[in-house]
């Protein structure tokens, strides 16, 4: 009889474009949620959590800049007709939630929703197929009140969890705005949206690449189209310099003040029902924010932003990072964009057949979390537990009733439940777990009613950098009697903080 082959062993590795998190970075992200849920809350936003699958006929058209149908989704058929995937948003599933229940829900409904969406693309550097949202959304208000809030709201946010002012701009475009430029460039004809398409995408995209190329390059892109250094060339939107002038002066539009970019806006729109209704629309927002004492050093009115215009019906809004950070190269950069959104008023129409205003704005969580760690908001060395030592197995319950002290007195705390038997091994492990402090009460200490409390933290500076005098200065351990050991650990860990 042929020998039967072994079951090969599953590799132990993580699927490609996803990644774990440990616990540092899942208590900082933790912790940053609730800074900003916070926020949300105080502004009267409602917390919603909807299922992580929904049917792909709920979802809809999928990813924004995604033509195909169910690209950019993790998908899978459960029977013979319906299809379901991973949620690739926060903000579709809203849209189903809003028409399923909104016979029961206020109008407006402002909401706001944290968790993870999945995303099946093509994996890169800091880019993962698994990743978490922080959205906010007001649906059913087509005021320009409910914008100027999420704008607010989102620049509120950003301070409220370690981004100075200064450090940052939350930057506001209009989508009817830049139709209203198109059209007076001779791009889009109100009559027939589908001509000139390829035209279209083609500026969106110089636009978008402002940053990078420059005017120049922009202009270039717009006309004959563009050769970059490597010799690659891409072709351009075919557009005249007169048309080309009508775009370029759209992005350099932006003044010192909201009303001086929204005065000259106005200019470049005339003869554009639909790019005067933006640019009135801007101007409304900036006098809310003005109202509410948010100026140019926190929101300004900015032409330049294109991003997902495609995707929205009317304002967009970006926050954009401000200060300079060294990328892999040792090249100085500005940090870049954390938050998008913007008013999408089409999307709840597929359920109801009737149009219901809304609009929001979403939080890239890892990318704000890098932004913090760049900034020294957030401490990377995550302390770990007080570790109270097993010096005999035998009185394991002598050190659980410590370790219950600590727990119930709100110190975070654990008894070493590895082989007690080598010491060494136990400081090892302390070492390992990042705790602050070990507890070490042997027979000796037991007889006599006292423990001794190791400061691991400053054992590990002394051990480093200090002398021998400055050693007997600062004992890294001491001894205290049992009945205070709740109390000289709590002073140990304020010492240390």
């Amino acid at each position: 009889m042929a020998k039967q082959k072994k079951q090969p062993r599953p590799k132990a590795m993580t699927p490609k474009g996803f990644r774990d998190y440990f616990g540092a970075e899942v208590t900082q992200r933790s912790e940053m949620l609730r800074a900003i849920g916070a926020v949300y809350h105080r502004y009267g936003f409602e917390a919603l959590e909807t299922a992580g699958v929904e049917t792909v006929e709920a979802l809809g058209k999928f990813l924004p800049d995604v033509d195909r149908p169910n690209e950019g989704v993790f998908a899978w058929q459960e029977d013979e007709s319906d299809w379901l995937a991973l949620r690739y948003d926060l903000t579709a599933p809203l849209a189903r939630v809003y028409a399923q229940h909104r016979n029961d829900l206020p109008t407006p409904y402002r909401r706001y929703a944290m968790g993870p969406v999945w995303r099946n693309e093509k994996p890169g550097p800091g880019r993962y197929r698994q990743f978490y949202q922080c959205d906010a959304d007001t649906v059913g208000s087509a005021s320009m009140a409910a914008d100027a809030e999420i704008c607010a709201m989102l620049s509120d946010t950003l301070e409220a969890v370690g981004i100075a002012r200064g450090d940052y701009v939350v930057r506001v475009n209009n989508r009817k705005v830049l139709n209203g430029v198109m059209e007076v460039a001779g791009v889009l004809d109100p009559s027939d949206p589908e001509a000139k398409a390829h035209e279209r995408g083609i500026v969106l995209r110089a636009i978008d690449k402002l940053d990078r190329l420059g005017v120049a390059g922009v202009r270039a892109l717009l006309g004959a189209g563009r050769k970059d250094e490597s010799g690659d060339f891409t072709d351009g939107a075919g557009l005249s310099d007169e048309q080309a002038d009508i775009v370029i002066g759209f992005i350099e539009a932006r003044g010192d003040t909201g009303a001086a970019t929204v005065a000259r806006l106005h200019e470049l729109v005339q003869g554009s029902d639909i790019g005067v209704q933006g640019v009135n629309e801007l101007e409304t927002i900036a006098e809310l924010l003005s109202a509410g004492g948010y100026g140019p050093d926190r929101i300004v009115i900015d032409p330049s932003v294109v991003r997902g215009l495609g995707y929205y019906t009317g304002p967009v809004y970006e926050a954009e990072l401000t200060f300079e950070i060294f990328d892999e190269k040792g090249r100085k950069r500005q940090f870049g964009s954390v938050a998008g959104g913007g008013r999408y008023d089409d999307l709840v129409k597929r359920f109801t057949g009737q149009e219901v205003p809304a609009t929001g704005i979403s939080i890239g969580v890892d990318r704000l979390l890098a932004a913090l760690r760049e900034k020294g908001r957030i401490e990377s060395r995550d302390v770990g537990p007080v570790v109270v030592t097993v010096m005999d197995r035998d009185r394991m319950a002598d050190y659980q009733a410590m370790v219950a002290e600590l727990r119930n007195a709100g110190i975070r705390a654990e008894v070493y439940l590895g082989n007690p038997k080598n010491f060494g091994n136990q400081l090892k492990y302390a070492d390992r777990r990042r705790s602050p402090i070990a507890i070490i009460e042997g027979g000796d200490e037991k007889a006599a009613g006292i423990v001794q409390i190791k400061d691991l933290i400053l054992g590990a500076q002394i051990a480093e950098n200090a002398t021998l005098e400055e050693w007997k200065e600062r004992p890294s351990q001491i001894e205290a009697p049992r009945n205070q050991l709740v109390a000289t650990v709590r002073a140990m860990l304020d010492r240390q903080s």
